[in-house]
């Protein structure tokens, strides 16, 4: 099993920026792709940005130029640096994780854009 742990949510004005964290733990040994997904009230849950072992990415149209991802193999752990955040990016965020053709997700972390 992979534990994954989100954190870095929160509440900010259109413009403004957030970092989201994932700490991952338990059988990492062998995880693959990494990414953040999100899901916004009434819409299906859409992949925000994925980043490979290798450090490979692979974004959403909608967040390029304004979303980073990155990795900390060592630490097993993943970040989204999102900036210049729109009302429309306002979601539940959740981590996820590939191994071994299981896919593991985290609790998610609210993230509220205001206008």
């Amino acid at each position: 099993q992979v534990q994954l742990v989100e954190s870095g949510g929160g509440l900010v004005q259109a413009g403004g920026s957030l970092r989201l964290s994932c700490a991952a733990s338990g059988r990492i040994f062998g995880i693959n792709t990494m990414g953040w997904y999100r899901q916004a009230p009434g819409k299906q849950r859409e992949l925000v940005a994925a980043i490979t072992s290798g450090g490979s990415t692979n974004y959403a149209d909608s967040v390029k130029g304004r979303f980073t991802i990155s990795r900390d193999n060592a630490k097993n752990t993943v970040y989204l640096q999102m900036n210049s955040l729109k009302p429309e990016d306002t979601a539940v965020y959740y981590c996820n994780a590939q191994r071994q053709l299981q896919y593991y997700w985290g609790q998610g972390t609210q993230v509220t854009v205001s206008s």
